[in-house]
């Protein structure tokens, strides 16, 4: 059995995936991203792991610590495999970012690696990208297992499907990575995840980040829906201020025609985004978990484009199931 579950982070952003291997055991030593605007809530949180906020790119593999270390997460863009498959992204920057996070895995052989990315890599548009991505994995000597998952089947009160890839290196285990079926639970609820928040105003000190961005909405926006109800589950936390979802208590839109929606025109009906700790919670962030942001469009970055914490804690948790079964000499 491992005494230290000693990882590594890529890509890490402001830590949701960190946390969620936290709270299963993972001690994290060492992160990296060069978003500049995450490094203040990274540290605060995680104040034992080194953070380097240098582009991966620019990271010597002699400087990542591999010494006792058994695992690689993060999320390496692919948006560049996406659009034009594998030899467009070696060139695109976006890949060299991905072929980075692969070059770690070989450099390292760690005894797993997590990465997750979005819904649209699994698209048949994006097939031929796909599977050279999982045999470049295979190639190192790795099981590599990948699915599609929704958080609202894991506890997290929001449709948000994400795909993740995790790789079991040969030399330790005999079989792959098997994913955990949704949990027999019920769903949780816009009101069970942010209900009690409606007893602090807006920008209130007793709550962190309770603040709420005013920019304007765009007609994309405003094409669609942007209103769940308190008993139903939140749309996708996304990762820019002009596309965060409208409070459950807010009138509902009206459909004018395809494609075309807009507000009750009166004066007393109020419409606003949910606020960054709302997308937090939903996010399933614990409430200890400060954001520390200049603007207001940082702060909802940082929590749209991390894992949601729990669904982290859910595979951890089975890696490390399957880890008590091994006794790997590291």
């Amino acid at each position: 059995m491992l005494k230290k579950r000693r990882i590594i982070s890529l890509f890490s952003g402001a830590g949701g995936l960190d946390l969620g291997f936290k709270k299963a055991g993972f001690e994290t030593v060492w992160a990296n991203d060069s978003d500049k605007s995450v490094f203040k809530t990274y540290t605060n949180y995680f104040k034992n792991t080194k953070f380097d906020q240098r582009s991966i790119l620019e990271v010597p593999i002699s400087e990542i610590p591999s010494k006792n270390v058994i695992g690689v997460i993060g999320g390496p863009p692919c948006q560049s495999w996406s659009i034009a498959g594998a030899k467009r992204g070696i060139k695109d920057e976006r890949g060299l970012l991905f072929n980075e996070y692969i070059k770690v895995i070989k450099a390292l052989r760690p005894l797993f690696f997590v990465a997750e990315n979005v819904a649209g890599l699994t698209n048949k548009t994006n097939e031929e990208a796909f599977t050279a991505i999982k045999k470049k994995f295979n190639s190192l000597g790795y099981y590599v297992s990948t699915q599609l998952l929704n958080a609202s089947d894991y506890g997290i009160p929001q449709d948000r499907k994400r795909v993740f890839i995790v790789g079991y290196n040969k030399k330790y285990f005999k079989q792959k990575f098997e994913f955990p079926p949704p949990l027999k639970i019920k769903k949780i609820t816009l009101q069970e995840s942010i209900g009690k928040l409606q007893d602090y105003k807006i920008g209130s000190n007793q709550i962190k980040n309770h603040d709420v961005s005013n920019v304007g909405f765009s007609y994309i926006y405003m094409s669609r829906n942007r209103i769940r109800n308190w008993n139903e589950q939140s749309f996708t936390i996304l990762a820019s201020e002009r596309h965060i979802p409208l409070h459950p208590s807010s009138p509902k839109m009206i459909k004018v025609k395809k494609d075309v929606m807009r507000f009750v025109q009166n004066k007393a009906t109020k419409y606003r985004r949910l606020s960054v700790r709302e997308c937090a919670n939903i996010q399933t962030f614990p409430s200890n978990f400060k954001f520390i942001y200049n603007h207001i469009s940082q702060g909802y970055k940082m929590v749209g484009n991390a894992v949601p914490v729990k669904l982290a804690e859910v595979i951890a948790k089975k890696i490390a199931v399957d880890l008590k079964l091994k006794k790997p000499v590291i």
